[in-house]
């Protein structure tokens, strides 16, 4: 992948071109007297919740209702979504006045680019937009050759309605996006097979309608059967799946939910969004998006620059073609100043508008045409456009790429691992519970501890030789000098999440203790940095170091809590 740093303030321009100017917004409703703004969506899916909940007079009926409302959610309308909440009797939840219709707000910081104050433009509420204006550059930078892919990851700016959930929903958040460049009649993918054989928890958009839960699909099924569009959205929905799970997200509270009719993009072919469940319900972390080739064609329109791929071909090929010849004679007397905007709308027909034209100038000599940038129908005649078949030779293909997207929300993947990993064990004390963060190696911010067993001079010399080899190998740990007890330690790195604990116990060899299992191994000094790292890279599991190394029992002076 060709990864990019791209601006995070964005001329209007791109965005009205993207369609975040006009459509990217979410329904709000506001207290009428007060003129507090909520999320339409969220004090309806509160409502159903606490009903849900806490409402023990519910009819089976009723209670099916709501989990029928909230299965449909995103899918609602803004004018359902009114009628909901006025059905519902829903008020503003701090005045408990009544609230307006819902209607859009748009979630961009608007911001002025320069001096002047002439040039409008936005913070950048995703990074994608960066990476299809540069398209061309990055696609000269492959070598003219797909597929290929671009990523980035940076920070992403949206004016939430009512930010709330600690890092779950913010204004200001990292996001780490994939956009892969394919070839729209070729969506295979040549590593498919590598994740064909998973199988996880899918939501596909029929068993949400029917209000059934999720069930485990197989990948390959899914994308043969056409539940899923295509190997490369498949693909990437396995990599993420692989991602997060060893990250440390348990496999059972990770869903893959296929968005509503009403959810998904008009352009989009297909949309997964990868859900982690955590306290706060089940949270979207990442989406896996097939946008077809809809972004390079709106940027190509607005610039100008073709943003499109070729395919050459080994021998010319005889193809049929469709060829527009409008007239600019003809044009220029009937329409005058607005002759180029009929014309550009005549050239960008498609084929089926075409030989619908063709066919009804051929029978009435006249037909109404909707030009879009004029806001109005014109009459089209017979002399002011030519529309034929011929044959040609062609050397080559050119087409404009689909991209599939793969979107990471960082700060809410993070969330979710902290709850996921998070969990208690007895500690010495009665009725004493010890915190710990179960990180896997790999991800944990701090690898190791060292610590001399007791405060003496020749195993606080071994403690900083092995601190020294750790920095050279590049692993982050904390040295520990303080003269608490090993138990006391040994929980308070738990806490943090530290997976491996070293204890300088002899001059020649130590203890390296694992947080989990609370294990214990007897390595050699020279040899302990080596065997952190191969554990925290995830080159060996600790099972596997546990099979090379004398097991160390520890005493019970040494698991001493406090």
């Amino acid at each position: 992948m060709l990864e990019v740093d791209c601006p995070c303030v964005t001329p209007e321009v791109v965005l009205k071109a993207s369609g975040h100017v006009d459509k990217f917004t979410d329904l709000m409703v506001k207290d009428e007297k007060t003129g507090t703004c909520y999320r339409a969506d969220h004090l309806l899916k509160d409502f159903c919740k606490d009903k849900l909940e806490k409402d023990n007079t519910l009819s089976p009926e009723k209670a099916a209702e709501f989990n029928h409302v909230l299965a449909v959610l995103d899918d609602l309308s803004a004018e359902q979504l009114g009628a909901k909440i006025k059905e519902y009797g829903i008020v503003a939840p701090d005045t408990k006045n009544p609230l307006s219709d819902p209607y859009p707000f748009n979630l961009m910081f608007q911001t002025l680019i320069g001096p002047s104050g002439l040039s409008p433009g936005y913070m950048r509420p995703e990074t994608a937009q960066g990476i299809f204006v540069n398209f061309k550059d990055l696609y000269y930078y492959n070598g003219n050759k797909l597929p290929f892919a671009a990523a980035q990851i940076g920070q992403a700016f949206r004016n939430e309605i009512s930010p709330r959930q600690g890092l779950l929903r913010v204004r200001e958040f990292t996001l780490a996006e994939i956009e892969h460049f394919v070839d729209p009649e070729d969506k295979s993918h040549p590593k498919f097979r590598d994740v064909s054989d998973l199988e996880f928890l899918m939501f596909p958009r029929e068993q949400q309608l029917t209000g059934k839960s999720a069930m485990k699909l197989n990948i390959g099924q899914a994308v043969s059967e056409g539940t899923v569009n295509n190997e490369t959205l498949g693909y990437f929905i396995g990599r993420v799946y692989l991602f997060l799970t060893q990250l440390g997200i348990d496999k059972d509270r990770l869903r893959f939910r296929q968005h509503l009719p009403n959810e998904m993009a008009h352009y989009a072919a297909d949309c997964w969004d990868a859900e982690i469940e955590c306290s706060f319900g089940w949270i979207e972390c990442v989406g896996i998006a097939d946008r077809s080739a809809y972004d390079l064609r709106a940027h190509s329109d607005k610039s100008g620059v073709a943003l499109e791929a070729h395919e050459k071909f080994a021998e010319p090929r005889e193809v049929e073609k469709l060829v527009i010849t409008p007239s600019k004679k003809e044009l220029g007397l009937a329409f005058k100043g607005n002759q180029r905007m009929v014309l550009e709308a005549l050239e960008a027909m498609s084929e089926s508008e075409a030989l619908d034209m063709k066919s009804a100038l051929e029978s009435k000599g006249e037909v109404e045409f909707k030009v879009c940038t004029l806001g109005k129908d014109v009459t089209i005649k017979n002399n002011m456009v030519s529309i034929n078949m011929e044959k040609k030779k062609e050397h080559q293909r050119k087409f404009t790429p689909s991209v599939i997207e793969p979107s990471f929300g960082i700060g809410r993947i993070i969330y979710c691992l902290f709850e996921h990993c998070f969990y208690q064990r007895p500690g010495k004390a009665e009725d004493e519970q010890l915190n710990v963060f179960g990180f896997p190696p790999l991800v944990a911010p701090i690898k190791c501890t060292v610590f001399p067993l007791v405060k003496i001079e020749k195993f606080e010399v071994v403690a900083k030789k092995i601190s020294k080899a750790l920095t050279t190998a590049g692993i982050s740990h904390i040295i520990d000098m303080t003269g608490n007890t090993i138990g006391k330690r040994y929980a308070r790195t738990d806490e943090i999440g530290v997976p491996l604990a070293i204890t300088v116990d002899n001059t020649t060899s130590v203890t390296v203790r694992d947080r989990d299992s609370k294990d214990q191994i007897r390595v050699e000094v020279d040899e302990v940095a080596s065997v952190v790292k191969e554990v925290t890279d995830g080159q060996s599991t600790w099972a596997d170091i546990m099979w090379r190394y004398p097991a160390h029992t520890a005493s019970a002076a040494d698991e001493e809590a406090s």
